[in-house]
């Protein structure tokens, strides 16, 4: 986050402007739907819906507006920072051959060891750089934004009816146990995968093919990486899925009773909806940011090392 912040700190603030800009509407269509079941279609206002409608419809395209100049916005913050990136590098490969020439008697006594160095530098160059430099864009305004929605809808949910906020912490809390643990076994791969993958570039450079042994070993972490992420995906869409389950239930017998109207029930379970997504987002980006800061530090590392031995 100290390179996201020298790197980008004013675009950063611009980022999270039109972040705040998004989420403080995402409660105003959950409302406007109640308000289109409980007064309009029970009192039979033809023209009120018709108002109705037509806000839901302005409020949405000023949403998506806004998206769409956060994610475009995003995209550019993200590509200069992989373009900074990939400028380092080249920067420093430019003084490698120097340094060369004056500590080797020949270009021609080049080392296995070199030649893993110059695959190193040519992953890192090709691949590493972007998803580092990708994370930047998001790296303030993802989390701002998907905090922002859980927030805004939980407390319209819970306005509306106190057992909301009970329906939303029995889907979220559980999640809070499982998800970093089952996070951090996935780091441990990842790490292992960027290592693995540099020395499979050293050993295209210097020998034309990968040993069998490398390209087994990144099979296996990648597996291994899929088989804990959609394990994790299936789990937290079970929790989802089960709040919906329980809020048409517990709605539903409720309005039976006349003791909730149907459009809260409506606007409860839209609700449930959208704390879905932006909490997939919200794991999606720590999971991003866990990933991400690993390649980071052995990107730093590898480019400290080789400016140390050019200087």
């Amino acid at each position: 986050m100290g390179y996201v912040l020298r790197t980008s700190g004013k675009h950063q603030l611009g980022l999270a402007a039109l972040a705040v800009g998004v989420f403080g509407l995402t409660s105003v269509p959950l409302e406007i739907q109640r308000r289109i079941v409980n007064d309009a279609i029970k009192n039979g206002a033809t023209e009120t819906i018709v108002w109705l409608a037509i806000a839901y419809g302005g409020v949405a395209l000023l949403e998506q507006a806004f998206k769409l100049a956060l994610n475009v916005y995003r995209g550019w913050v993200s590509e200069d920072a992989v373009r900074t990136l990939r400028r380092t590098l080249r920067e420093v490969g430019l003084h490698e051959p120097a340094h060369r020439d004056v500590n080797r008697e020949a270009k021609s006594e080049a080392t296995p060891d070199d030649d893993s160095e110059t695959g190193t530098h040519a992953a890192m160059v090709v691949s590493e750089a972007e998803p580092i430099g990708g994370f930047v864009g998001m790296a303030i305004s993802e989390p701002l934004l998907q905090v922002g929605i859980l927030v805004s809808v939980i407390g319209y949910m819970t306005s509306l009816e106190w057992w909301a906020l009970l329906l939303s912490a029995s889907f979220l809390l559980p999640q809070l146990l499982f998800v970093p643990m089952l996070q951090h076994a996935i780091n441990m791969r990842a790490a292992e995968r960027v290592t693995t993958l540099r020395h499979v570039g050293g050993d295209i450079v210097s020998r034309g093919v990968p040993e069998e042994e490398g390209i087994q070993r990144v099979f296996e972490l990648n597996m291994g990486i899929y088989k804990i992420k959609f394990s994790m995906n299936l789990a937290m869409n079970f929790m989802y899925h089960a709040a919906v389950a329980i809020a048409l239930g517990v709605g539903g017998l409720m309005a039976v009773q006349h003791k909730l109207e149907v459009g809260t029930v409506v606007a409860i379970v839209s609700g449930l909806g959208k704390l879905n997504d932006p909490w997939g987002d919200l794991v999606n980006w720590g999971r991003e940011l866990s990933v991400d800061s690993v390649k980071y530090r052995l990107f730093a590392d590898a480019v400290s090392r080789r400016g140390l031995a050019t200087a």
